[in-house]
């Protein structure tokens, strides 16, 4: 059987599951006796297990099932969770996402067995847990190997469902099933034996079923079944309103099998079953769903839970709200709904030049194909956008890394991760906020010692808050640590050769905080593992402003820093102004536009040599566009000035251009490599003409 085609499931469910492992451990580390969390990380680690296995990842799979086992003592009272158990337990996260990071990289696991990480589980197991387990664990490898003889069967072959012990709680279910109009049926598989992943089969087997009604238990066990711990059959019970003939021909249509059979259970089977159980009542009502279905476990969380008080746990996981869209498939229809913005501007572009097409009919037209495209667009901005949540909820585990590795007290506070942004942007700002955070835990905040003598509480406060402001949203990193020294960046500045000491005395602070941005730059003596090398802030500045975002940092020394990250909703369709700068169309973000002014020609001012004008208290600088463009302005050296001012975090700043078009909403086309040289330039987009304009970047510019 090819898995390949499930790679990318099994890759974005590992990356789920392996984040709701760094969670919930990290909340067991604050509260060992809660069993919720304790049964959550077992389903975790239980489903990670079954989903390597089916892909055939014996590696990953071995180290979840001894992370299972574990788990599965403290469960049962045998084993305490330990700190030094915790730590064990994070570097094996550490190892399943270096499997993982090798999965996607070559679709391949390495050929790391982290065998020191098995050996230390299983030493949790020998000395809290007895001999029992750990025997048990290490017995189960080569077991999934060794092809077991068949069990003796009650009755003919065909009929080996009969060897499953009926208990009182299937019991139970029968006589339910028989006053709702539904039977009992047993049903004995046969996998021809060419095939070579058994398990995966019984998987697709199980699933093949459960569209008809559900499985109430196996022979082998769900779990031995999905450890291939099978000869080349197995049997289950299954509860249905269908006829057995239905459910047979379910079963065959599951490629490599070799056939089925079944028959109807009646009162007489119950009577010659044991009513002694082979599994203890929670496992096998944990278990009823193959464990190879496990991408859709942790969905069905809260019904597992109650599987400890006898009842079994609903066979269908709980319905999941989200759809996890190709974005290939995203980005097809968001060129479609480029292509259909184009066609409203043609509209527009023709009512404006043919007076006799100027009809009301028309009009009604372009006003009904604008609402459609408005609509479309919003809808599709709604598919692609995420919460950063996904990005943001890998910190606290590395800031709980960083308090061991620096040795100071700290605390990560974390608000608004349901914050939704553009997935495009969402990927690319994990890194970006990294740093961030790194760089207030290494510099930002001081050790507890200091703290104490400076009256502040021992344990540094790391805050990272997320809102949406407008069209954009604002991402906001501080800590209530030392804050940034100026006069120490100053000093490093100028040892550097960054800056001469001339040039640092006519420097404001914000702009000697600015240098932190430059490449290479830090402030550290000694190069770390955390920091050091000055790559940081530089990765922050220059991520961020790729996206159309900007950052900015306010400082207090003694008191604390704040990195406001600013990012737009999306990177695809925005609403611009039109201008014309010396005959040529250009577009600006509306975003960062302030007011939009007319200027005298007198009232230009120079201030070192460079042209500002004064408006309402402030001195703003003036870039004329036509010198920047390199193209001849249309208007006189006398005429008034059309300036659109812009903002740039805090600094304004002032473009000079010649005439207004006006608002329209366009569509960012990319210029890829072409013009990767021009930094103000930010893309193109197509006018209704088929004019192409150029899109600047008022970033930039500033």
């Amino acid at each position: 059987m090819d898995v390949s085609q499930y790679l990318e499931i099994f890759i974005d469910e590992t990356k789920e599951h392996l984040q709701n492992l760094n969670t919930q451990i990290l909340e067991l580390e604050q509260d060992s006796e809660n069993m919720d969390t304790v049964n959550e990380i077992f389903r975790a680690a239980h489903s990670l297990k079954g989903m390597a296995g089916t892909m055939g990842y014996k590696r990953m799979q071995n180290l979840t099932h001894d992370m299972e086992n574990v788990f599965s003592e403290v469960r049962n009272g045998t084993i305490k969770v330990q700190p030094g158990m915790i730590d064990i337990l994070f570097q094996c996260l550490d190892a399943l996402e270096g499997y993982l990071a090798s999965i996607q990289e070559s679709s391949d696991e390495g050929t790391n067995d982290n065998e020191h990480l098995i050996k230390a589980l299983n030493d949790i197991l020998n000395s809290k847990g007895g001999e029992a387990p750990a025997a048990e664990a290490k017995e189960a490898a080569p077991a999934a190997e060794t092809k077991e003889a068949a069990p003796a069967s009650s009755g003919d072959s065909k009929e080996k469902w009969k060897d499953i012990k009926l208990t009182d709680t299937e019991k139970g279910l029968f006589d339910k099933a028989k006053s709702e109009g539904q039977n009992f049926y047993g049903i004995t598989v046969y996998v021809q034996e060419t095939c070579i992943l058994k398990a995966a089969r019984a998987f697709l087997v199980f699933k093949a079923l459960e569209e008809h009604g559900e499985v109430i238990t196996s022979k082998p066990s769900t779990q031995d079944i999905e450890d291939e711990k099978f000869d080349f059959d197995f049997s289950v019970i299954v509860v249905s309103a269908d006829p057995l003939d239905k459910l047979i021909e379910a079963v065959k249509s599951v490629s490599e099998i070799d056939s089925a059979y079944g028959s109807v259970i009646t009162e007489a089977d119950f009577a010659q079953g044991s009513s002694e159980s082979e599994e203890a009542p929670e496992e096998k009502a944990a278990e009823t769903k193959p464990a190879a279905a496990a991408p859709a476990a942790h969905q069905a969380a809260p019904a597992a839970t109650k599987a400890g008080d006898g009842k079994k746990a609903p066979a269908k996981p709980v319905v999941n709200r989200t759809v996890r869209v190709d974005i290939e498939k995203l980005d097809v229809l968001m060129n479609l709904v480029s292509e259909l913005i184009i066609a409203k501007n043609t509209l527009v572009s023709t009512a404006s030049s043919d007076s006799t097409a100027k009809n009301g009919s028309f009009n009604e037209q372009i006003e009904y194909l604008e609402s459609v495209t408005t609509n479309l667009h919003e809808s599709v901005m709604k598919v692609r956008m995420v919460p950063i949540e996904s990005v943001v909820s890998k910190f606290p585990r590395m800031i709980r890394d960083m308090q061991k590795s620096l040795g100071k007290k700290m605390e990560l506070h974390m608000t608004g991760e349901e914050t939704e942004l553009d997935r495009t942007v969402v990927d690319e700002i994990g890194d970006p906020l990294m740093h961030l955070l790194r760089n207030s835990a290494d510099h930002g905040l001081e050790s507890a010692e200091v703290r104490k003598e400076r009256g502040k509480s021992e344990v540094g406060n790391i805050f990272l808050d997320a809102y949406q402001d407008g069209n954009n949203v604002v991402i906001e990193v501080r800590d209530d640590g030392n804050g940034i020294d100026v006069a120490k960046v100053r000093d490093k500045a100028i040892q550097r050769g960054t800056i001469t000491a001339e040039q640092a005395e006519n420097m404001s602070d914000k702009e000697i905080i600015d240098l932190l941005f430059l490449p290479s730059f830090s402030t550290k003596e000694q190069v770390s593992e955390i920091s050091g090398r000055g790559v940081g802030l530089d990765v922050v500045k220059s991520k961020i402003e790729a996206l159309s975002g900007e950052v900015e940092v306010k400082s207090k020394l003694g008191v604390g820093s704040t990195w406001t990250i600013r990012l737009p909703l999306t990177l695809a369709i925005i609403q611009a102004l039109m201008v014309i700068v010396g005959g040529e169309k250009y577009a600006i973000s509306l975003s960062s536009i302030q007011t939009i002014e007319d200027i005298p020609a007198k009232d230009i001012k120079l201030v070192e040599a460079k042209e500002v004008i004064q408006l309402r208290g402030s001195v703003i600088p003036i870039i004329r566009l036509s010198d920047v463009l390199e193209i001849e302005s249309t208007k006189s050296p006398e005429d008034d000035l059309m300036v659109v001012i812009v903002k740039k975090g805090d600094k304004l700043a002032g473009l000079v251009v010649d005439e207004l078009i006006g608002q329209q909403e366009i569509v960012i086309k990319s210029l890829g490599k072409y013009v990767n040289k021009c930094k103000f330039i930010s893309g193109a987009t197509i006018l209704g003409d088929g004019e192409v304009a150029l899109i600047l970047d008022a970033n930039a510019l500033v």
